[in-house]
């Protein structure tokens, strides 16, 4: 029986920005209005946006004694995680399984992994904790930016006159300013170089991102009988019965077999191995559920890619009853509203990471963050299932990373790290944005505005990561990643990074260069 259409709330964000759009022109008053007219305030750093990464960044300022403020041009809190309810949270850990992840995010990831923060209640407790004291004003729309040159020809952001949701102009001056949105909110409105993306690497003509993913919620699922039946069978029957995987008494992960039976009702969706989460009570969430060629810029992209989620929920939930012990009488639960964004364009940083960077284990003077985790291409149209490209064992972000080129006081958080669309199937894993943004946040602290961050020479960095290391437990220097690519030459380099050579299957049969 065809499921009934899921209604769901229209989906808003404030401004549409187009990829080719051209830098805003410094504001010029018209009909005697001046936008000195409007209320104005002055703050150290502004969050555009209110992804979990960019807080840390917010939350970190603000502790060191800046004034911070975000501004969400979502009408709802909490983006990835509140609205999208992507309540996976994906580890870092190193070759050896040492966990990766430091930091105030540190707590979450503890939270979730001992079962303690998993649904969404918690998480909303969480990252209110994260925001105490930091005024946000949601649903604004940027109206117009205000930018200057600096005596170096770097541009500036001077200002930003935006509209309330409730329709009144203000007018906000900052010394920062962060992009913390899914979709370049800030920084696709600039002059900002966009990189090549997957839509090259698939040999696509129309730009394309990652998959989003549409969490599927259940309930009245007996996940002890779950867990139970699982592993009662021999390796050889769980990869005849699910093609194979893994099922804990917290996680079910793979078992691609039984999702590979599935058929979606619309090609635009795909049901991959499974991540699911028991949050406790028979509440599971998964992350499985793809929809492609979904354009985070476009709110009718988005509303669409909700709509084709919800509707297939059903079907699959059915599937899942007929195949997994324990699930007999499973139940839906609570649609989201909104869409995992996974990617959207990549800007040029003053350093893009590459796969060779992630590779070879590089650690940079100015590390803000140690990475790791697989170099993990989810699926788009063009490959359903995705790719993964090589797993590094960890790796440096550099401060560089997420400084907008070009631009003196843009900085790039979370999915808008400086990263080549190869790399970034690594880079954008939540520990390794959230690490570095707090990081930016203490350094913009200790700088208090004295000193612009792109001037920081490697002994005042030196400092600032010893003072990260004493007052919060975050190590940037003395680690040591394993190079992977040692030995290889140029050209070989250059066809990893490009995407030529992938890394898992070329390392089988790679020969060595003979020694002259």
């Amino acid at each position: 029986m065809e499921p009934e259409a899921v209604s769901t709330p229209a989906i808003t964000h404030s401004d549409t920005p187009i990829v080719s759009e051209s830098p805003t022109a410094p504001v010029v008053a018209t009909n005697n209005e001046s936008i000195n007219t409007y209320p104005s305030e002055h703050i150290d750093v502004v969050v555009i946006g209110s992804e979990l990464e960019g807080l840390y960044l917010a939350r970190a300022a603000a502790d060191e004694g800046l004034k911070v403020k975000v501004l969400d041009p979502h009408k709802a809190f909490g983006g990835q995680i509140l609205q999208s309810q992507m309540l996976f949270l994906d580890e870092t850990r190193d070759d050896q399984g040492h966990l990766l992840v430091q930091g105030r995010v540190k707590e979450l990831f503890d939270g979730f992994r001992n079962a303690k923060i998993r649904k969404l209640p918690e998480f909303t407790t969480y990252m209110n904790k994260l925001m105490k004291d930091i005024p946000i004003e949601s649903g604004i729309v940027i109206n117009e930016i205000e930018q200057t040159n600096t005596p170096d020809h770097m541009h500036k952001i001077a200002s930003i006159v935006y509209s309330t949701e409730q329709n009144e102009k203000k007018k906000i001056t900052a010394s920062y300013w962060v992009d913390n949105s899914d979709y370049a909110a800030l920084i696709s409105r600039l002059d900002a170089k966009r990189l090549p993306g997957l839509e090259k690497f698939y040999g696509q003509k129309e730009i394309e991102y990652m998959s989003a993913g549409m969490m599927m919620k259940f309930k009245n699922v007996d996940w002890k009988k779950f867990n139970t039946a699982f592993n009662l069978l021999k390796p050889e029957e769980k990869s005849k019965q699910f093609g194979g995987g893994y099922v804990s008494d917290s996680f079910a992960i793979g078992l691609s077999g039984m999702t590979k039976a599935y058929h979606p009702s619309n090609d635009r969706v795909f049901l991959r191995g499974l991540n699911a989460v028991h949050q406790r009570d028979g509440e599971v969430l998964i992350n499985a559920l793809l929809v492609y060629t979904v354009d985070p810029s476009k709110p009718e992209s988005i509303q669409e890619a909700v709509n084709l989620g919800n509707k297939e929920t059903p079907l699959i939930l059915n599937h899942f009853r007929k195949t997994l012990p324990g699930w007999e009488h499973a139940e839906l639960g609570e649609f989201p509203t909104y869409p995992y964004v996974r990617e959207y364009n990549h800007y040029e940083m003053d350093y893009v990471l590459k796969p060779s960077d992630l590779l070879s284990g590089t650690m940079f003077w100015d590390n803000v963050s140690i990475g790791g985790y697989p170099l993990d291409l989810q699926g788009t149209s063009a490959n359903k299932w995705g790719i993964e490209m090589g797993r590094p064992d960890k790796y440096g972000m550099p401060l560089r990373s997420f400084l907008l080129k070009n631009y003196d006081n843009v900085i790039a958080a979370g999915k808008n790290v400086g990263s080549s669309a190869i790399a970034y199937g690594s880079t954008r894993i939540q520990p390794n944005t959230s690490l570095a943004a707090e990081s930016i946040g203490v350094i913009l602290g200790q700088l208090h505005g004295k000193q612009k961050l792109r001037e920081i020479k490697p002994d005042e960095m030196a400092k600032l990561q010893q003072y990260l290391a004493h007052h919060y437990q975050i190590k940037l220097t003395g680690v040591v990643g394993t190079n992977k690519i040692t030995g290889w030459n140029e050209e070989e380099i250059r066809k990893l990074d490009s995407g030529e050579i992938t890394y898992p299957s070329y390392i089988k049969t790679r020969k060595k260069p003979a020694i002259k």
